[in-house]
Parts: structure tokens; C-alpha cells; sequence
């Protein structure tokens, strides 16, 4: 049924003459080119990023530090695998497998390549498609976040339960994005099938006439990711990794691996419904006939484009800093989303006009492009000033002191410095009660003020005796 249903549509991949054995082949082909492809891009990462950063990177293991990746592999598989006291443990063991599974699962339906004949049965270079292949994939992704949240949850520890929660709201926030920035290709493609997408982008890809969809899927495969400079749910500097905190040994491993295939399945998505799949680009596409088009070339123009994505995900990485997480939810709620849905509305108008050429839908596109970036920067802009405004954590506002309590301390959000220099510091300084030892002389003006009760007066009342003073 589910053949003749495939076979009906314009387009479709046909699993008429698949077997079981073809199936099978493929799911091992498949597994064994994300592990291998993950392999390499971590050793990609560490030598383009070494270079950013004028140095080597790993050269020492195996011909240019290739096996470097490898040699990391056996010695984490090697270490001590502790369970903390705390955790609950099957939900501690279970929680990798869980978002290791899902990163495999989601790229069944992504398309190699045409049909081809394999011991004389033709066979899609696909392992599976659904009418609904894409929403597949995010439904899975979906499920894939409850192994994150799970592992700071049953971990027991705090830094790995607030890590947990980052990365659930983050992902949740920017799938929503994600998926809004999709519809536009459905509504060109006229399919949700991978392969359906892939053959509707014969004669034009979808990048060009849905510029602004491709934009923000590509900052929200940042965020789904947890990559740079997204990776808030594992910010080292706040949480102490995130969630995978208390893991190790090969659990901590099934997790990296996870975050290396997730980049590698949403760069594949985006190859298939934004750059045209498999197929080769122009003008390689009109030699001989398209002759580039079938059989096993495909397969190259697929990676190849595939690695231009992997490459921006480590180009990305080593040029931006990381965000505040505020930032960057506010980002996806105040910008992404609405100018993805006013975005969905202009094509579906635009798609809807019967007397319009292609030119004028093209230029059409163009503009409200512009005009939802405009709208949605106005809109985040706007939002975040009164946030600012609104958000004063309940601290007096305007003008202050920094020295008014002996310890100089900076501004908050809504105060304005006073003080920051000149003889009132400088007798600040001299009346507060400096410590010992905090310096070579301990009644010098540039010693520190301690906690005494000259520091809990106002630098301002201090009084100064002529003859103590120590600049004489």
C-alpha cells in the first residue's frame, strides 16, 4: 500500500522492488557514514579552528593527527564509568541512548540520491520516505530533547538539572522557529516527502525564492544544536558543562556523539529542501544532459554540499562569542518567529496571484523579505529596551556612589556613576581602615579598603586629619 502510494506521487522515491537485505544494507551504510563522518569533522574542527587561532592543531596521531580522534575515542571508552550516588540510575543510563537514537533515526529519510541498481534490484539511495518525511524528522528531534532534560534530572545534582531546563526551552523555542521556517518550502514544493522536495528543485532551488526561510533555519540549526555561540546549555562558565556534568566514559561519549550527528542530520536536512538535494549544480547539471543526475555522482554533489554546512558550523564557532541566554530567547521570540510567520503569509499570498511572472513574485519576495528582517529587528529592539526598562531587580535607580559602602562597586543596569575619580576618591581611600597586608604600605591611596567601621561610613563624611594624611 504503502509502495503504490509512493509510486502514485510525482517525484516519489519507489521501494517497489526493495528487500529486506537492501534494507538492511542501507541502515548499516547509513551508520557507519554518520560515525565516520563524525570521526573526521572533529578532527575538521579542531585543525580549521587551530588555524583561525594560528596553531596546528592535532598533527602527531596517525598522518596529519587523522587517528587523533580515534586514540580520544578508546581512552574515553577506557575511563571509569561513575554513577553518582543521587541519580536515579535507569533514568541516568537510558537518558544518552535516548538522544543518541533519535540524531540516527532522524536521517532515514534523507535522499543520497537518485535511484540505482544494486545486484539488479533498483533502489532508491534512501533508507525510507513518508508523505510527511520532514515533520518526521522534527518530531523526532523533539523527542530527542527529553534525553537531555532526563540526564540533568536524574543526574542529582543541580548544575546538571539547570542545564537540562536551558536546553529544553532553548530547543523548544527555536524548533518553533525551525518548523515556521519550512512552510514556505511545503508551499512550494507542494510535499512534505523528502524525495518530493528533491524533484520539485529541478529547475530552480528552493534557496532562491525562499532567501529569508533559509536564513532563519540556518541561525536555528545553531540553536538546536547547542553549538556556537548557542551553546547555552552547556555554558562551562556558568553550569559546569550542563547536563552531562556528572556523566563520563562511554555515557559522556554517546552525548558528544549525539551533538556531532544532530549537526550532520539538520546540515543534510538543509541540503535537501534548501540547496537542491543530490543534484548537481549549475552548470555541472547540464552536462551531457544531465548526465551528472543519476547514478552514483550524485552522491558526491550531496556531500560536498553537505560540508559546506559542516564548515559554517566551525567557522561559526571559532569567530562569535557566546550570547546571554536572554539574548538569545528573545531573539527567537521577538524576531525569528514573527517575521517567519509574516514571512508564510506573503508566500502564500504571493504563490496565490495567477497573474503575476516569476520576475514579479521574485521581486516581491525580495521585499517583504526586507520587510519582515526590518519589522522583526524593530520589533526585538523595541521589546528588549522595555525589558530593560521594566527589569530593575528591585535596586534603587539614577545616581550612586561606588564608594559609598568602602568597597568600590560597579554600576547596575539603571544607575549612573557619581564618583570615579579625584581628590573625593582619593579621600575615600585615605579615610577608610585598609587592612594589613594589602599591600606594601598599608596606608598607601591606592591600598584596599577592608570591612572596618571607616569603610561602612560615606566616603563623602570620612573625616580627613591634615596631619595623618599620608601624601603628606
Amino acid at each position: 500500500m504503502t509502495a503504490a502510494v509512493l509510486m502514485a506521487a510525482p517525484g516519489a522515491a519507489d521501494f517497489s522492488q526493495e528487500t529486506w537485505w537492501l534494507v538492511l544494507l542501507k541502515a548499516i551504510v547509513i551508520f557507519a557514514f554518520l560515525v565516520v563522518t563524525t570521526l573526521v569533522l572533529i578532527w575538521f574542527e579542531r585543525r580549521v579552528i587551530g588555524r583561525m587561532q594560528q596553531r596546528p592543531g592535532p598533527n602527531r596521531t596517525g598522518p596529519f593527527g587523522l587517528l587523533q580522534t580515534l586514540a580520544d575515542g578508546i581512552k574515553l571508552a577506557l575511563k571509569e564509568d561513575l554513577v553518582p550516588k543521587a541519580a536515579d540510575k535507569a533514568v541516568y543510563i537510558i537518558a544518552p541512548m535516548i538522544a543518541a537514537a533519535c540524531c540516527f533515526v532522524s536521517f532515514a529519510i534523507i535522499p543520497f540520491g537518485p535511484q540505482v541498481s544494486i545486484a539488479g534490484h533498483r533502489t532508491p539511495l534512501q533508507l525510507a520516505d513518508i508523505p510527511v518525511a520532514v515533520i518526521f524528522v522534527l518530531a523526532v528531534a523533539s523527542v530527542g530533547v527529553y534525553g537531555i532534560l532526563l540526564a540533568g534530572w536524574s543526574s542529582g545534582s543541580t548544575y546538571p538539572l539547570l542545564g537540562g531546563l536551558r536546553s529544553s526551552a532553548q530547543i523548544v523555542s527555536y524548533e518553533i522557529a525551525m518548523g515556521l521556517s519550512l512552510v514556505p518550502v511545503f508551499l512550494y514544493a507542494g510535499s512534505m516527502s523528502t524525495s518530493e522536495i528533491v524533484s520539485a528543485q529541478t529547475k530552480q532551488w528552493f534557496i532562491i525564492p525562499t532567501i529569508f526561510s533559509f536564513c532563519v533555519y540556518i541561525v536555528t540549526m545553531l540553536g538546536e544544536t547547542n553549538r556556537l555561540p548557542f551553546d547555552l546549555a552547556e555554558g562551562e562558565g556558568e553550569l559546569t558543562g550542563g547536563f552531562h556534568t556528572e556523566y563520563s566514559s562511554l555515557k559522556f561519549a554517546l552525548f558528544f556523539l549525539a551533538e556531532y550527528v544532530n549537526m550532520v542530520t539538520v546540515s543534510a536536512l538543509a541540503t535537501t529542501l534548501f540547496l537542491g538535494g543530490w543534484r548537481a549544480p549549475w552548470p555541472l547539471s547540464l552536462v551531457g544532459d544531465g548526465t551528472l543526475n543519476h547514478g552514483w555522482w550524485p552522491i558526491l554533489w550531496f556531500v560536498i554540499k553537505l560540508w559546506l554546512f559542516l564548515f559554517f558550523f566551525v567557522w561559526v564557532r571559532g569567530s562569535l562569542p557566546r550570547v546571554r541566554y536572554d539574548q538569545f530567547m528573545r531573539f527567537g521570540w521577538k524576531f525569528l518567529i514573527p517575521a517567519s510567520l509574516l514571512w508564510i503569509v506573503a508566500v502564500a499570498v504571493i504563490r496565490s496571484l495567477p497573474d503575476i511572472t516569476d520576475s514579479g513574485r521574485r521581486g516581491l519576495f525580495i521585499a517583504i523579505g526586507l520587510l519582515a528582517v526590518i519589522g522583526g529587528v524593530v520589533s526585538w529592539v523595541v521589546g528588549g529596551r522595555e525589558d530593560r526598562k521594566a527589569d530593575t531587580g528591585g535596586w534603587e535607580l539614577g545616581e550612586i556612589d561606588p564608594f559609598a559602602g568602602g568597597h568600590p562597586v560597579p554600576p547596575l543596569p539603571g544607575q549612573t556613576v557619581s564618583v570615579t575619580r579625584g581628590p573625593r576618591r582619593q579621600r575615600a581611600l585615605v579615610g577608610a581602615d585598609v587592612g594589613p597586608g594589602l599591600g606594601a604600605d598599608a596606608g598607601a591611596p591606592g591600598g584596599f579598603p577592608s570591612t572596618g567601621t571607616a569603610a561602612l561610613e560615606h566616603p563623602s563624611e570620612a573625616p580627613i586629619d591634615p596631619e595623618e594624611d599620608p601624601r603628606g
